[in-house]
């Protein structure tokens, strides 16, 4: 049996560490667009952010992303906030651990890739080419 004694589970850092592992292996195509975009760890969505999206679970909420997709976007456009992906760790641990077929960065990347989908405004066979489990 495993000695869970003294144990943490993984912390806002190292789940933004796993994120910053994607956004470097994305490809040379995306990499540098996708780092224009602000990445957020949080443990827990923000309510009012819960309020707008009309969800009442925050387990429900894994990653959001929150701006305007490039494939909408206009020069004539006012921008009032960056374009930001929030990444929410608790939902996130929860799901691993429920899963249990994947690794928590294989999980994070899928969560950052579909999040950034929306930002790119990406077509299904285009996030498969990232993101295997989209297939």
């Amino acid at each position: 049996m495993n000695d869970w004694l003294g144990r943490a589970a993984p912390d806002l850092d190292a789940i933004e560490m796993l994120a910053r592992a994607t956004l470097a292996d994305l490809p040379p195509a995306y990499g540098a667009a996708a780092l224009s975009v602000i990445l957020r760890i949080a443990d827990f969505p923000p309510d009012a952010m819960l309020d707008d999206l009309g969800v009442e679970d925050p387990f429900d909420l894994t990653g959001l992303y929150d701006g305007i997709p490039l494939t909408e976007k206009s020069v004539m456009d006012v921008v009032d906030r960056p374009d930001t992906i929030w990444l929410f760790r608790r939902p996130i641990l929860d799901e691993w651990a429920e899963r249990g077929d994947v690794t928590l960065g294989q999980l994070v990347a899928h969560v950052l890739v579909h999040e950034l989908a929306h930002h790119f405004g990406w077509s299904d066979e285009e996030i498969a080419a990232i993101d295997r489990w989209w297939e």
